[in-house]
Parts: C-alpha cells; sequence; structure tokens
C-alpha cells in the first residue's frame, strides 16, 4: 500500500506544492512545483479563487492522502501577512473538501528537521531534498516555494516515521 503526501506552501502571489510517495517505508519523489497566481490576474480576489481551482485540479490528480501546509508566521507587513492568510484559509478549505488528513508545521521546525538547522537558508533546504531525494537534475531548477512546499511533505515523512518508531517502542 502507498500513501502519497501533499506539500503546500501558500501564497498570494505564487503557492509551492510537492508530492512524495511513501510505499513500503521507502519515500519516492513524485513532482513539486508552483502555481504563478501573478499570471492570472492582478485582483486579489481572482487569484485566491485562482488558488483554489489550481489546488482542486493538484488534488485530483495526485490524489495525497495527507496534505501539509505551512504554518502562519509574523511577518513585518501586515497586509502581506492578511493575504497569505486568505491564502491559508482557501488551502484549508479545499484539503478538508477533498477530505485529505491536514497537516501544519512551522517553517523553522520544517528546515530544522531537513537539515538539522532551523536558520538554514532556501538553498540549502533545496540541496539536501536534491541529495536526498534524488530529484532528476531536470527538475531542480524550480522556485523556492516549490522546494519549500517539497520539504514540508518530507518533513511530515519523518515525524510520521518517529511516530511509528515511537509506537512500537512503547508495545515492547
Amino acid at each position: 500500500m502507498s500513501q502519497k503526501i501533499f506539500g503546500l506552501d501558500p501564497g498570494s502571489r505564487v503557492a509551492g506544492f510537492g508530492v512524495l510517495e511513501v510505499r513500503q517505508g521507502a519515500v519516492k519523489y513524485v513532482d513539486h512545483g508552483i502555481i504563478n497566481l501573478m499570471s492570472f490576474s492582478e485582483n486579489f480576489a481572482d487569484r485566491i479563487f485562482f488558488l483554489g481551482e489550481e489546488i482542486q485540479k493538484l488534488l485530483a490528480l495526485y490524489q495525497p492522502q495527507d496534505i501539509v501546509i505551512e504554518k502562519v508566521f509574523l511577518g513585518k507587513n501586515v497586509d502581506s501577512a492578511f493575504k497569505l492568510g486568505h491564502a491559508r484559509g482557501v488551502v484549508l478549505c479545499e484539503a478538508r473538501r477533498y477530505q485529505a488528513h491536514v497537516h501544519e508545521y512551522a517553517a523553522r521546525e520544517v528546515k530544522k528537521g531537513v537539515t538539522g538547522r532551523g536558520s538554514a537558508e532556501k538553498e540549502e533546504v533545496q540541496s539536501v531534498l536534491h541529495s536526498l531525494l534524488k530529484i532528476p537534475v531536470d527538475q531542480r531548477k524550480k522556485a523556492f516555494d516549490a522546494t519549500d512546499a517539497l520539504a514540508l511533505a518530507f518533513f511530515h515523512v519523518q515525524k510520521q516515521e518517529q511516530s511509528r518508531l515511537l509506537g512500537r517502542m512503547r508495545e515492547i
């Protein structure tokens, strides 16, 4: 039995997605990319609507059991934070509509889980993921939003494995 994990890095201009498959304990890279909302419209309401539609299409295509979303962080720009909140709301709504299990992690927690350092730069996270997941060379030149989403999915797989191991240890 396989399980698909869908990572989402929501945004009001660009949203990233990453997909992994776990089969018999092995993690396999499936895909990652971005949804460029700015190519659709300058109007915020239109972009948010388009985000929901694109999320629906991606969920139908990949059929994940788990969806992992980045938690909100406090930025300096209040307007950007509100817009990010709207994007997260759309993503959470579509995830629940799809009836997947929804998980949320903070960016710092994910960076630490992937690289060992919560303050890791995006380039470092990307490099580690490329290596660990054996991402094909032609798939490596993608935006950091896509890599961030892939990192969310990868971190979730790690957390699931830790929970399984702890459960086994308690049984012993």
